[in-house]
């Protein structure tokens, strides 16, 4: 099955890492999709012969060249429960990758990603990909900041080290060896006591940075972030205190994903006024301002 740049692969598991509290990084030989994948888009996971309704998951990473593309899941409920089960060799139907990505804009250059919990792997795909146009395009001149929070144990080897970053308190050390590598900034906040991690929520650790910036600096920040609908909220709360354009992936149960149910179907503001809009193909990446869920909190 093909509707263009969706495809419908039985892809090979070959890789799984399996971290506290159920938390499962998955690499899967997937050829087509790991080709047109973009930060932002998603598969659609089939996670057992006998459980028809498949799973929305972003993707987290992917090598074009070697054909493969990594998640990152929570097991909740019997389908993804299923789907920890698989190992490497097994099968496994995809369907992707699907949706609208985040847009980056190099007249807004300093990009502010933002993620929570299992909404964390598609600004680390986001990272990657800046990262990567900064390296092989001269005219490319990102300057990604990453933070994150979680109120479980990180699913990802974290480091510490002495390295400052303005505005960030000096305890406030912890980071991923993921986002280090690629020369990518990033701290991590948590309510629940993770050593090296700022004590709070990840919007008040961004908020932290935010305020050391001169204004010649906030013109040139966009917001990228993805979570669940509370962190979304207090993002774009952040980007209307600091009056900055916000780009938000949203999580959404859907059904068949690829457009055609209208079961995710979600109201946004446009220049032709209200309309509803379906989270899969339409999204999952939207302009915060244009979400009536986020509007209706404003009034």
């Amino acid at each position: 099955m093909s509707r263009g740049t969706i495809f419908l692969e039985q892809a090979a598991l070959i890789q799984r890492h399996t971290y506290p509290q159920d938390q499962h990084v998955v690499r899967l030989l997937a050829p087509e999709c790991a080709r047109r994948a973009e930060a932002g888009m998603f598969v659609h996971i089939g996670c057992d012969v006998d459980i028809p309704m498949r799973r929305p998951i972003s993707i987290m990473r992917c090598d074009p060249d070697e054909g493969w593309i990594e998640i990152l899941y929570k097991v909740m409920g019997p389908g993804l429960r299923a789907f920890s089960r698989c190992q490497p060799g097994d099968k496994v139907s995809i369907i992707g990758p699907i949706g609208q990505g985040f847009r980056p804009t190099t007249a807004r250059n300093i990009a502010l990603l933002i993620g929570g919990g299992v909404g964390m792997p598609p600004l680390i795909f986001l990272a990657e990909t800046l990262a990567a146009m900064n390296s092989t395009d001269s005219s490319c001149r990102y300057e990604p900041i990453a933070f994150f929070g979680s109120e479980i144990p990180f699913p990802f080897e974290l480091v510490g080290g002495q390295d400052q970053i303005a505005g960030i308190p000096e305890q406030v050390t912890a980071r991923l060896k993921l986002t280090d590598d690629i020369a990518v900034p990033s701290r991590l906040a948590s309510k629940a006591g993770i050593p090296g991690s700022f004590d709070g929520y990840v919007t008040e650790l961004a908020a932290e940075w935010l305020k050391m910036l001169d204004q010649a600096a906030l013109d040139r920040v966009m917001i990228f972030a993805c979570g669940p609908n509370p962190m979304l909220q207090a993002v774009h709360d952040l980007a209307q205190r600091f009056q900055l354009p916000d780009q938000l992936c949203v999580e959404e149960y859907m059904a068949c994903g690829v457009g055609g149910c209208a079961g995710c179907g979600m109201l946004v503001h446009t220049d032709k006024g209200p309309a509803m809009r379906r989270v899969c193909v339409d999204g999952p990446v939207f302009d915060g301002y244009s979400l009536d869920f986020l509007r209706s909190q404003e009034k």
